[in-house]
């Protein structure tokens, strides 16, 4: 193999493996194994040739008969895709999880006051720590919702917020998402591949659980159902089959003993909403809806919406409903909002930020668009409300047309975009043919808030499967990895 250097793993199955500058999941800067993924490395060391390959495509095969797909929008062909899966898993220390642990409850936290205070009293607006002008015209902000008053006051029931780490092994949130998070499903089912690949690394790494989440989804659901409800009955709602998270939608309520509905199987009733059965009608006291807010109620909100239950907010608005995520949340995970959550946070917690936001300009403001349209090359532009990758300049990447381009767009739009800088992501180690080579990788955890803040240890890792790329989403061509979280 030649002279090795200092970036390079020393160990024949990872013989070429370079990090190459970049932070490596696996992988200290000088070559050896971090401390936490030394019995992983070994053991894959100790493979005979072609067997991790074997076991790679064994559980690409199980993936395939668990039926463990999403949905691609617009894609030719076929829409079911299998979500590409890399057999070695990311490996995060106990130290690094506590101080991200930490940092999401302090976020979530106060991203529910922030919610709860737009709707109600706006005193955040009143105090000119986030401009008005700002709020009411994030796309998720939502007139219909002004004096709600959710169950429990809890607005982000469920928040996946996703985060990446930069050259220096510092974990940076990237974006919130609070109406409709979706991946779990992926993270519990990559767990029970693993566990059954490595089972003696798993058991000797002391790898923290993440099966009890149904559970604790369940336990968090049942607490947000109307008083004197002694047994609530929860439902899922989705889409449909044609939504691009099905499979997650249809797994969860599997997992929680819970109805899987549409809106068609649902309606108001004297005041209440209820549930089509063979048996008639019966009442629901919770629905973890996975339908978008404009879609929920088309007496509210769309009126040609007809995946909604017409009449449903007036029932939520009475207090005889429990709905997770709350209409209305789209308002703190739009990215202009973003770039006010450490204030959001000192504002409401008086406390600093414990994991920081990527530096962010904000194109509304005239002196940041300027440095923005002058900087194009060098940043990262991204539209306020779109997902799922789509909308983005990675400016170093972009041509000078498609430059121009978002120049134009920016112009003609300022408060739907910002800027960041081009962060080094840090890459982990995927099996390309018979060898690794390194991709970046994110992350993202899932937190519940009921009574408590529970932080899921471990989360969703996505992997751009592309050599050199960025973008980490499913529907751009990415992939995951399971993520073992090592106890203390």
């Amino acid at each position: 193999m030649g002279a090795r250097t200092s970036a390079e793993a020393p160990f024949a199955q990872f013989g070429g493996y370079k990090t190459e500058g970049f932070y490596d999941e696996i992988f200290e800067s000088r070559g050896g194994p971090r401390r936490g993924s030394r019995l992983l490395v070994e053991r894959i060391e100790g493979l005979s040739e072609g067997e991790l390959l074997r076991r790679q495509h064994a559980a690409e095969a199980a993936l395939l008969n668990l039926g463990i797909t999403f949905n691609v929008y617009g894609a030719e062909g076929a829409t079911e895709r299998i979500f590409p899966f890399d057999l070695v898993p990311r490996i995060i220390e106990p130290g690094d999880w506590s101080v991200v642990s930490r940092g999401l409850e302090q976020r979530v936290t106060a991203l529910n006051l922030f919610c709860d205070d737009v709707y109600h009293d706006q005193k955040i607006m009143a105090d000119g720590v986030v401009p008005e002008e700002i709020v009411r015209s994030a796309s998720g902000f939502l007139p219909e919702c002004v004096g709600l008053d959710p169950p429990r006051r809890v607005w982000c029931h469920i928040t996946g917020s996703d985060l990446v780490r930069d050259a220096d092994g510092q974990f940076y949130v990237l974006e919130d998402n609070l109406r409709c998070p979706s991946g779990v499903s992926y993270v519990l089912e990559n767990r029970q591949i693993l566990k059954r690949t490595f089972p003696q690394v798993f058991a000797k790494s002391r790898v923290r659980p993440v099966e009890d989440y149904p559970s604790r989804l369940l336990e968090m659901l049942g607490w947000i159902a109307p008083p004197l409800v002694a047994s609530p009955t929860v439902v899922v709602m989705t889409p449909g089959i044609y939504n691009s998270a099905y499979f997650e939608h249809s797994f969860l309520a599997q997992q929680m003993g819970v109805e899987l509905v549409e809106g068609r199987d649902l309606v108001v009733s004297d005041g209440y909403v209820c549930m089509r059965t063979t048996r008639g009608l019966q009442p629901v006291d919770v629905i973890y809806r996975r339908v978008a807010d404009d879609f929920l109620d088309p007496l509210a909100f769309r009126s040609d919406s007809v995946l909604g239950v017409p009449g449903l907010l007036d029932v939520y608005r009475a207090g005889r409903l429990g709905i997770a995520n709350a209409p209305g949340t789209g308002v703190a995970d739009d990215k202009v909002i973003y770039s006010f959550v450490p204030k959001i946070i000192k504002y409401y917690l008086g406390e600093d930020m414990i994991l920081p936001n990527v530096p962010t300009h904000v194109c509304w403001d005239e002196r940041e668009r300027k440095h923005v349209l002058a900087n194009l090359e060098r940043l990262v532009v991204k539209p306020a409300n779109e997902s799922g990758g789509h909308g983005i300049l990675i400016g170093p990447h972009a041509s000078d047309d498609l430059r121009e381009e978002f120049a134009r767009r920016i112009c003609a739009n300022p408060r739907n975009y910002i800027a960041q800088p081009m962060l080094a992501l840090s890459r982990a180690p995927v099996i390309v043919g018979d060898h690794f080579e390194p991709r970046h990788v994110d992350l993202r955890p899932f937190v519940l808030l009921g009574e408590e803040p529970y932080v899921l240890p471990g989360g969703l890792t996505r992997v751009a499967l592309q050599r050199g790329s960025v973008v980490v989403s499913s529907s751009q061509g990415g992939g995951s990895k399971d993520t073992w979280v090592l106890a203390g």
